[in-house]
């Protein structure tokens, strides 16, 4: 299977909206793209203004053909842990059906982009994580980190996490990443390039019609 798994240093950093310009990035240069996240949790929540929620961005953002309901097997509306919002549904998940439906996502496209919940180490089940999912993809990771203050602790505790269990950490996109960074910005990304051997890029704040143009300065083909 061929493509990237995403993955961020906590809720909120944006891997959706980077996951989305990959995908965005790679359909415009000609590409067949399918996405796959497999838990979306918060669906109660209105939606974020300009952005649909996680599972409708990236089924308008790939092209193979799939439903939010494919892309996300699994999804609860209260935004919380997979793990505990599945406790309080009464419900099971099942990291085999996961699995299958991560691979039933590849098997139908050039390229396949997943996507995390929260962090790395995010419990889906009680006992069966993010990373244990991504060590079953053995995909290539993409951390995705914010560019202020306690960045470079979040982000070198992921790439060592990741590294831990044999993961390739491909690339890191620090985001929004402005126009104009700050020298705390700009020493953030320095450090953290420095200090994990890992590329840094940037992706700058971006809406849902710009994510191609936005995802195509990232280096897709060396994380690929």
């Amino acid at each position: 299977m061929r493509g990237v798994f995403v993955t961020g240093t906590d809720t909120g950093v944006g891997k959706t909206i980077v996951a989305a310009a990959i995908c965005a990035a790679l359909v415009a240069r000609g590409e067949r793209v399918a996405a796959f996240k497999p838990v979306v949790t918060g669906t109660d929540d209105d939606d974020d203004g300009d952005w649909p929620p996680d599972h409708e961005l990236l089924a308008a953002s790939a092209n193979a053909g799939q439903t939010p309901t494919d892309i996300a097997p699994v999804t609860f509306g209260p935004p919380l842990s997979p793990h505990y919002a599945a406790e309080l549904a009464n419900a099971t998940i099942n990291p085999a059906h996961l699995l299958a439906a991560a691979k039933a996502a590849g098997d139908r496209a050039d390229t396949v982009v997943c996507e995390g919940v929260g962090g790395l180490l995010v419990p889906l089940t009680p006992d069966y994580s993010v990373r244990d999912l991504a060590v079953e993809l053995a995909l290539p990771l993409i951390v995705v980190a914010r560019t202020g203050l306690g960045t470079i602790n979040h982000t070198l505790l992921t790439v060592e996490a990741a590294r831990t269990t044999g993961l390739h950490v491909a690339g890191i996109v620090m985001t929004p990443w402005p126009a104009y960074p700050e020298p705390i910005e700009q020493s953030n990304r320095a450090t953290i390039e420095r200090l994990s051997a890992v590329p840094v890029s940037g992706l700058p704040p971006t809406t849902p019609p710009q994510l191609a143009v936005a995802g195509a300065a990232l280096p897709l083909d060396d994380w690929l």
